[in-house]
C-alpha cells in the first residue's frame, strides 16, 4: 500500500507510541529514498553496498526535514514540528532514538563519526522557508544554500571517509550549483507556493518586472536573466570538479553523476531558451543512462591520467626531480 508523508507523521510523529527494531528502521528509510523523485537516484547499482544503508538513512532525514517544511500547507505547525525534529535528532546523539529515520541514522553517525552541526544546518535552512518567501542578491541566497545544500555534501564526504577543509570547499561548490539547478529548473512550481528564489537585484538588473513573473509571462528579459544565472551555476559546477578524482573510487562515480545532472539540466534549460515558465526541464531515462556511461568512463580516464608518471618522472625515476 502507497503511504504519504501525512500517513508517515501520524503514525511516527512526535505522539507516537511505536516501536521500531533497527531491521524496520533500515527497511524504511532504503524504501523512502527509492521510492522519492529526483533528477537522479541518491542510492545506485553502483553505490557500494555497505554504504547504502548510510546513503539511505542521510536522504530519509533530508526528506523527512524537507517534507516537515513543505507538505503541511501551515507555517507555524511547520516550525512546531521542525523544533520537534531538531529535539529528536538531539536525543539521537543522546543514545535515545526512537523515530525509523533517527534508529537508522544513529549507526551512521556512529560508523562515520559525523558531528551534528549538518544536520541542524538543514533544519535550519526549512526553518527559514516558513518566513522567508524571497531573496535579495545572491549574497542572501548563497547565504540560504550553505544551510539548505552545503551540509549534504560534506555528509557525503564523512560517509565517503574524505573530509578535509580542502574538499569541503569543493563540494561547497557543487552541493551550491545543485540547489541553484534545482531553483532554476522549478521556478513555476516555486512560484506556484509562493517562494522567488530568483533574487531580486538580478530581477531587477535585468527588468524583469514581479507582475510579468507571477503572470508566469515569459519575456526577453526573463530569458536573459536566465542566461545568467545559467551561466553562473555552470561555472560553480566546474569550480567543484576537481573533487571528483579526490572521493575514494567506489563512491566517485554517484558523485560525478550528480554534478553531470546538474549540467545536464542547465544545458536543458538553455536548449528551452531559457523558458522554465511554461514547462519544467527534466532529463529522459535515456539521457541519464548516457550520462551513467560518460561518469564510468569519464572517472577512469581521469584515474589513468593520474596515474601516469610525469615526464621527468619516466626519465628519472625521482619525484618532483
Amino acid at each position: 500500500m502507497v503511504t504519504t508523508f501525512l500517513d508517515d507523521l501520524e503514525r511516527y510523529g512526535p505522539q507516537s507510541t511505536v516501536s521500531v527494531s533497527r531491521a524496520d528502521a533500515l527497511a524504511y528509510c532504503a524504501q523512502l529514498t527509492a521510492s522519492h523523485y529526483e533528477n537522479f537516484s541518491v542510492v545506485t547499482r553502483l553505490t557500494p553496498r555497505e554504504h547504502r544503508p548510510a546513503f539511505a538513512s542521510i536522504y530519509a532525514f533530508c526528506r523527512w526535514s524537507d517534507d516537515l517544511g513543505d507538505e503541511l500547507d501551515d507555517p507555524a505547525r511547520s516550525l512546531e514540528l521542525l523544533a520537534w525534529w531538531r529535539d529528536s535528532l538531539h536525543a539521537m546523539y543522546n543514545g535515545q532514538a526512537r523515530h525509523p529515520v533517527f534508529i537508522a541514522l544513529a549507526e551512521t553517525v556512529a560508523k562515520y563519526h559525523i558531528p551534528p552541526q549538518p544536520f541542524e544546518h538543514l533544519i535550519s535552512a526549512f526553518e527559514q522557508d516558513q518566513h522567508v518567501h524571497e531573496y535579495e542578491d545572491e549574497t542572501q541566497l548563497l547565504d540560504y544554500c550553505t544551510r539548505s545544500a552545503n551540509p549534504v555534501g560534506r555528509l557525503v564526504l564523512y560517509t565517503a571517509g574524505a573530509y578535509s577543509e580542502e574538499n569541503a570547499r569543493l563540494s561547497d561548490h557543487t552541493c551550491t550549483a545543485l540547489q541553484l539547478t534545482n531553483f532554476w529548473q522549478d521556478v513555476a512550481r516555486d512560484l506556484a507556493i509562493g517562494r522567488i528564489y530568483l533574487p531580486r537585484a538580478d530581477r531587477e538588473r535585468f527588468g524583469c518586472r514581479e507582475s510579468d513573473l507571477r503572470g508566469r509571462l515569459f519575456t526577453p528579459e526573463f530569458a536573459a536573466m536566465m542566461k545568467h544565472l545559467v551561466d553562473r551555476t555552470r561555472a560553480m559546477f566546474e569550480a567543484g570538479r576537481p573533487l571528483i578524482t579526490r572521493i575514494p573510487r567506489p563512491l566517485a562515480v554517484d558523485i560525478d553523476l550528480f554534478s553531470r545532472g546538474g549540467l545536464a539540466i542547465l544545458d536543458r534549460i538553455e536548449r528551452q531558451h531559457y523558458d522554465v515558465l511554461s514547462s519544467r526541464p527534466t532529463l529522459s531515462k535515456l539521457a541519464k543512462l548516457g550520462l551513467l556511461i560518460r561518469a564510468v568512463a569519464g572517472l577512469a580516464h581521469a584515474r589513468v591520467l593520474d596515474a601516469r608518471p610525469t615526464h621527468q618522472q619516466s626519465h628519472t625515476g625521482e619525484p618532483g626531480s
